[in-house]
């Protein structure tokens, strides 16, 4: 193994080993969480993985973006053999190690220079989106300042890498019509071919050092972005697939009861119910009801911030948001993705006993977003990778009625009316057939 393989080596395992660390370090976060058992109807929960996630089937409910989206997604599955190559080469100091394919190398290197192409186009595109064009949910107050800086990084970052992608294929090419070195006859290049004439007045010597350049540029870049979506939105290329497969298959929007509140419930109703007996129930049992933070969701919850893409699908259809309240539930798993990072923060570097006085509710999502929410549920269905951010809002909701007795005016006045009348309308059981009786 020559020097430059040694190289390779030490830059292959220093960025697997600083994204492993980085991977872990998020995966601590989200166990964070509560527990919740997701491991029911494994049929169903693969299906729906298949469908949503490998197959994009809710992408395609906005056309465009969802075919645009499509391309790149399959540029990025299908590019990642060149890569292996890559890095097989880089390691053995071979050249284009899979050409013993033949025929079948010629037509995979000439699919990957068409998508290399497609996926170039599709990302100028959506940045011409964000940027020209001004789509509103991609110009909504979350996301200023780095929310936006990152979206256009990651979309310029895949530009350049393709471009690099292309340029080396052609500086290869030129290479080997020359029979310069060691570079064999191998690839079909249908789309780099366009660039190989800018190389004809160059030396052999320098056509190769840019073939090398561009070569190390765009391994080194792919190793810089692996790194660079773990701490960023795009790392929902990885996250969707488990977040689909232990997406919720209940009813959309059905609200979940808590153990502890239907056995204190059913003690009450039973006249023969002991209220002292030891397994009767009680606030020791019950702990938190609903999420003051970010620790007190459950760990599918936090895995749902994580996963967010900040696409803004969520917030656009959300009628809340629409008629100008100030509920985005982008924002709330923006929101929580944030708090959870800032409490894994502190745990390394204050330890598991140190309290920031922070929490999600109030500090990060004010009682306002909360309450806006009408539980439509059209967050949840239009998210393109099952997100459901109505979940933590409930919970939310639920720690401010059940823990702080804190609610709007007319929740308080219809939980009156229940406790009172059994019922949340202001006036007694006796009278409610009163309008049926003849005048």
């Amino acid at each position: 193994m020559g020097v430059p393989n040694l190289i390779f080596l030490v830059i292959l395992l220093g960025a697997f080993g600083l994204f492993g660390k980085n991977l872990m370090r998020i995966r601590r976060n989200i166990l964070l969480g509560r527990d919740v058992d997701r491991t029911d109807q494994a049929g169903k929960r693969w299906y729906t993985l298949f469908r949503v996630a490998l197959g994009q089937g809710k992408m395609v409910t906005r056309p465009i973006a969802g075919f645009l989206h499509i391309l790149v997604y399959a540029g990025f599955l299908i590019i990642n053999i060149e890569v292996l190559e890559i890095v097989l080469d880089g390691l053995f100091g071979t050249h284009r190690l899979f050409s013993v394919l033949g025929g079948t190398y010629d037509t995979l290197i000439a699919c990957f220079e068409v998508l290399a192409l497609l996926v170039l186009v599709s990302c100028a595109i959506f940045l011409v989106r964000r940027n020209v064009i001004n789509i509103k949910r991609f110009g909504m107050k979350e996301m200023s300042g780095w929310p936006k800086s990152d979206a256009n990084l990651i979309l310029i970052f895949e530009i350049v890498l393709m471009s690099a992608l292309l340029t080396m294929n052609a500086s290869d090419a030129v290479l080997q019509a020359r029979g310069f070195g060691h570079y064999v006859t191998a690839g079909s290049f249908p789309v780099s071919e366009f660039i190989q004439p800018i190389f004809s007045g160059l030396t052999d010597d320098s056509v190769f050092a840019v073939e090398r350049i561009t070569w190390w540029f765009h391994i080194i870049g792919i190793f810089g972005f692996l790194n660079y979506i773990i701490v960023s939105k795009h790392l929902h290329i990885m996250f969707a697939f488990p977040n689909t497969y232990y997406s919720n298959l209940e009813a959309k929007g059905r609200f979940t009861n808590m153990e502890a509140v239907t056995s204190e419930v059913k003690m009450m109703m039973d006249p023969t119910a002991d209220p002292f007996a030891a397994d009767a129930g009680g606030e020791e049992d019950a702990g938190v009801f609903g999420a003051k933070d970010a620790t007190d969701l459950n760990w599918v919850q936090l895995l749902n911030a994580y996963t967010c893409t900040e696409c803004g699908r969520c917030t656009s259809e959300c009628p809340a948001n629409i008629t100008g309240k100030e509920l985005s539930p982008r924002k709330i798993m923006m929101d929580t993705r944030d708090r959870i990072e800032e409490i894994g923060s502190n745990l390394d570097k204050h330890g598991a006993d140190y309290i920031d006085g922070k929490s999600l509710i109030d500090d990060y999502i004010s009682r306002e977003e909360i309450w806006a929410c009408t539980s439509c549920n059209a967050c949840t269905q239009a998210c393109p990778v099952n997100i459901d951010p109505l979940s933590i809002i409930l919970d939310l909701r639920r720690y401010a009625v059940m823990e702080e007795s804190s609610a709007p005016t007319e929740l308080n006045m219809m939980f009156t009316n229940v406790e009172n009348n059994g019922a949340p309308w202001q006036m007694p059981a006796a009278d409610r057939l009163n309008w049926a009786e003849e005048e």
